[in-house]
């Protein structure tokens, strides 16, 4: 990529293990897979890459280990994605996740969170591209890192955007969050992940947060979102099916910024969000169904 970033991405670029059961095992007992597949995952690389896909200048800013697969770096770099702030650590384990899905499409992860988890110990502050960039988000990593880089990039012509998304549950808590809302424009969060940020937060509803931009994603119900303080449905963009949810949620945030690298308005762009995570649930994997910009624009046209 050879233009500045539009949007900069920080989060997890991960080793993903996809394995689908008939049910979950009970304690103490083994079951057989149905399929196994191994992939590229992570909640940064999922964004990013979407995004750079559906034609936005991205960039990620992230680390790995030195394990990290050759062939997934080239994967990343095909996709357009800026990879210069896409650092391998020495000594270190790339982040893995083991994904499993019972035959009734329930989900139960076990995370290895690798150098991205304890950035702030690194000692390298990435930020040459978001320092470039119009929109920055922060989804999931090492929230002391993310708060002290969202203090340095805050400003008037750059809109960050928090989303920790699975982190909140156990890397996250009333004194961080806060922190970095404080340096934030837009918040983004599940229906689950929204109970828990009104608990740490105190509110009845995140909607209530005092932001210019919050998203709450509700599956299959759609979303909602307040935008300058109004309450805003967004509906479920339908597609041909669905398989598998891994990366539903990434794919709605490259969508997002899609909508307004094109000049749609916030609304618009968020329809058009739900559009391109319409296809992702369509297979197997967060990264192997990312649709054209064109494919998203013809199937989002009735909604918008």
């Amino acid at each position: 990529m050879s233009e500045k970033p539009f949007l900069s991405v920080y989060g997890h670029v991960t080793i993903d293990r996809i394995i689908a059961l008939d049910e979950f095992p009970k304690l103490n007992e083994s079951v057989d897979a149905v399929s196994n597949k191994t992939s590229l995952g992570g909640t940064g690389t999922n964004i990013a890459a979407s995004a750079a896909r559906l034609g936005v200048p991205t960039a990620i800013c992230a680390f790995v280990g030195e394990d990290f697969p050759s062939e997934y770096f080239a994967e990343i770099s095909s996709s357009g994605l800026a990879t210069d702030e896409l650092v391998k650590v020495r000594g270190a384990e790339s982040s893995q996740a083991m994904i499993f899905n019972n035959s009734r499409l329930e989900q139960k992860v076990v995370f290895y969170q690798g150098p991205q988890g304890g950035a702030s110990k690194l000692g390298i502050r990435l930020t040459a591209n978001a320092s470039a960039s119009k929109h920055v988000h922060f989804c999931t990593g090492d929230p002391e890192y993310y708060v002290s880089l969202m203090g340095q990039l805050h400003a008037p012509e750059r809109k960050i955007s928090l989303d920790p998304a699975q982190e909140l549950y156990k890397m996250w808590g009333r004194t961080n969050l806060s922190e970095a809302l404080a340096h934030a424009d837009c918040l983004f969060c599940n229906e689950y992940e929204a109970k828990v940020m009104e608990g740490y937060l105190g509110l009845d509803d995140i909607m209530d947060a005092d932001k210019a931009l919050v998203v709450r994603t509700e599956g299959a119900a759609g979303s909602t979102a307040k935008i300058d303080g109004e309450i805003v449905r967004i509906p479920t963009v339908c597609g041909d099916g669905f398989v598998d949810a891994t990366g539903a949620g990434d794919a709605y945030r490259a969508g997002l910024y899609a909508g307004l690298y094109n000049g749609y308005g916030v609304r618009d762009s968020l329809i058009l969000a739900s559009a391109v995570s319409s296809f992702v649930v369509e297979k197997v994997g967060a990264l192997t169904n990312t649709p054209t910009w064109d494919m998203v624009l013809k199937r989002a046209r009735r909604y918008l």
